[in-house]
């Protein structure tokens, strides 16, 4: 069981975490969506200014569109650190197009593996771990995301390897009590172990669970013990569920990874998402985690504004 604090206890700092980018959305899904090295570092510092002090990153190739290559991750990752000393966190979970997918019959692909696992290699602090294996459903198609229990094994050897801190990305209660607690045990991550907790995705990915407050407080409750956990949620369930992971001792991510409008109809920016998420912890009597004191939180060595990835 958890001992992770259920409510909050008094004034704290929290960490607000912006996703710029993911691994599915477009441009013309949202024209504010930054997709090149430049607008993903100036979307970052305008979010870090908002009060953001991680960044959870999707790199994207020259047409736009998902990649885990290393020298365009390395690319983005320099000029962030030129820049501010938020914390970075690079995907290896990759996207649903672009060089992430390798078809395996009409109508059915993967999101390739060998792919994913360069997202390690770009010198970032963090990198999502997905302890899964799911189908996601997207423009008809059918998509496997394949991380049986020797791959994500595999990642967490990878990421020891290069001291990179796992970010274990969950979407229901089996990968929390399963791959997540079994790697975890096997030494794999020294705590605090950062679980990031995803709701709201269960339209497109099989298995994944709506937010709802009993959903989210039933994993909170399971999370492996001395951890922190972060909250994302997808679409409108967004405001509500950061909101909540305040409530519960939480911390929570935003951006346009995982919600596009800022309100019905209005389409939003990432900065705007964040100011508005900082306002709502300071409503709450907290503050947001400056860069410096989410480090700490999380268990990462100090990082210099101008240090530039290994």
């Amino acid at each position: 069981m958890s001992n992770v604090p259920l409510h909050s206890q008094g004034p704290r700092k929290v960490i607000v975490c912006v996703a710029p980018t993911g691994g599915m959305a477009r441009k013309r899904d949202n024209p504010n969506l930054p997709v090149t090295p430049m607008e993903i570092v100036e979307s970052v510092v305008r979010s870090w200014e908002a009060g953001a002090s991680v960044a959870a990153l999707h790199a994207r190739n020259a047409a736009g569109e998902a990649t885990c290559d290393p020298d365009v991750y390395a690319e983005i990752n320099r000029l962030i650190r030129d820049r501010c000393d938020i914390v970075i966190n690079n995907s290896t979970g990759g996207g649903t197009n672009g060089d992430m997918i390798r078809p395996l019959q009409p109508g059915f692909d993967e999101i390739s593996f060998e792919e994913r696992i360069k997202g390690a290699y770009a010198g970032a602090e963090i990198c999502t771990l997905d302890p899964q294996t799911i189908i996601c459903s997207f423009d008809g198609r059918e998509i496997l995301m394949n991380t049986s229990p020797k791959r994500a094994e595999h990642l967490a050897k990878l990421f020891r390897e290069k001291e990179i801190k796992p970010e274990w990305e969950v979407y229901s209660l089996d990968h929390i009590l399963q791959d997540t607690a079994r790697l975890i045990a096997a030494g794999y991550d020294d705590a605090p172990h950062i679980i990031n907790i995803v709701l709201g995705a269960d339209r497109g990915f099989q298995g994944a669970l709506p937010y709802t407050p009993k959903i989210l407080q039933m994993l909170v409750e399971h999370l492996p013990t001395n951890s922190i956990f972060f909250v994302a949620a997808i679409g409108p369930a967004q405001l509500p569920a950061t909101t909540h992971a305040i409530l519960l001792g939480g911390h929570f991510r935003v951006g346009l990874e995982d919600n596009l409008y800022y309100s019905r109809g209005r389409l939003a920016r990432n900065e705007e998402l964040v100011t508005r998420s900082v306002d709502i912890v300071r409503a709450l009597g907290h503050e947001p985690a400056t860069a410096a004191e989410a480090r700490v939180i999380m268990g990462l060595k100090p990082v210099l504004a101008n240090d530039a990835p290994a």
